[in-house]
């Protein structure tokens, strides 16, 4: 019995110190003490959202400034020039005159543009004073070699298509989307008697209205075209009964003219072009003739070299060579092309940059300002 008390003490009931509050009131405070620190627990294990970028930012080191690398200053590089003036659809079909029966034939503009400005490729007049271009002629006879002409030529050699080209519209836009500056062939009676096919060869037997007729129809199959090169001197070109209506069309219709005559007399056809004030084009340089020393690369290299060759109180030279379609002229011209690149003594320009222009061409030009613009 001795150890009763000692286990009733260890079994005595706790009570809150003296001085602490107790009932109801001291039970609600417990329950809400507890709640509170539960959730204080809670919101320590709960991951908090990132901190404001703007606290970030001003919490982060300030970087050092970096040290501008050094560079090497590169040349001068001229913006790509647009090769072909921006023409809108009613510009275009204001240059359009559409016939009675249904031709559709180039024709001065409202405003005064000409077609053999409009249409010509644009070229930097800031280059060398020299010039050298290439025109091939015939082109459209063979479509494989059509193909490579427009695609793999450089833009700046311009392009002579056969008026009886089979869908020559769409080739000559094609030649337009390569750059090239595109001509049609005039089709004159070949003294052999081969002609296109379905085209009517203008003849020194057929009078005056009946050629300019024929050139009408020639005029028909192609838009977008500088004018008509007249391939060979023979009577159309140069007898100027024959000649006098056909280029009197030529210019009345705002196109250009060339002429490939190798001898030292100018025809006709010029003497007219020069009263009635139409662009004009001559040259004397074939550069695929099959007996010419060293083929065609030699021909090619001495024109660039006999253009380039400057005398004291002498105007810069200019000249441009014609050649056929042919993959050996094609491959040629490429290699040329590229070995042109290396030298700055002259300019590789389109055929309009040879043309010369006398002062009844001009006085036409001025009529409409803007065309006398680069």
């Amino acid at each position: 019995m001795a150890d009763e008390p000692e286990r009733a003490k260890a079994f005595v009931r706790w009570r809150l110190p003296k001085g602490l509050p107790s009932g109801p009131v001291a039970a609600y405070g417990l329950v809400i003490g507890l709640t509170a620190a539960c959730a204080g627990l809670v919101y320590l294990q709960v991951d908090r959202p990132p901190p404001l970028v703007e606290e970030a930012a001003a919490a982060a080191p300030t970087p050092t400034q970096a040290r501008p690398a050094g560079s090497l200053k590169l040349p001068f590089r001229r913006p790509h020039a647009l090769d072909f003036r921006r023409l809108t659809l009613a510009e275009r079909d204001d240059m359009v005159e559409v016939t009675s029966d249904g031709l559709r034939l180039p024709k001065i503009s409202f405003d005064g543009w000409m077609p053999w400005i409009a249409y010509a490729r644009r070229y930097d007049p800031a280059g060398p004073a020299a010039r050298v271009g290439l025109l091939m002629i015939n082109v459209g006879a063979d479509e494989a070699l059509m193909t490579r002409v427009i695609d793999e030529l450089p833009g700046e050699v311009s392009l002579a298509f056969l008026p009886g080209t089979p869908d020559l519209p769409r080739w000559m836009k094609r030649a337009h989307a390569h750059n090239h500056e595109t001509y049609l062939m005039m089709p004159v009676e070949d003294p052999e008697g081969l002609g296109e096919r379905g085209i009517r060869s203008i003849s020194p037997k057929a009078d005056g209205a009946e050629n300019v007729a024929r050139l009408r129809e020639a005029m028909a199959r192609g838009e977008g075209y500088v004018g008509f090169v007249m391939p060979t001197p023979g009577p159309v070109s140069q007898s100027e009964a024959i000649a006098r209506p056909l280029v009197q069309e030529i210019a009345d219709r705002g196109l250009g003219l060339i002429e490939i005559n190798p001898g030292p007399t100018p025809t006709a056809m010029y003497r007219l072009a020069t009263d009635f004030g139409v662009g004009y084009a001559r040259t004397s340089t074939v550069l695929d003739y099959k007996l010419a020393r060293d083929g065609l690369d030699g021909n090619l290299d001495r024109l660039a070299e006999w253009t380039s060759e400057a005398w004291p109180g002498r105007p810069p030279r200019h000249d441009f060579g014609v050649l056929q379609p042919g993959d050996a002229a094609i491959d040629a011209i490429v290699a040329w092309h590229k070995r042109l690149a290396h030298q700055n003594a002259v300019s590789f320009v389109p055929i309009i940059g040879h043309f010369e222009c006398r002062p009844a061409c001009m006085a036409r030009l001025r009529e409409q300002p803007d065309q006398l613009r680069p």
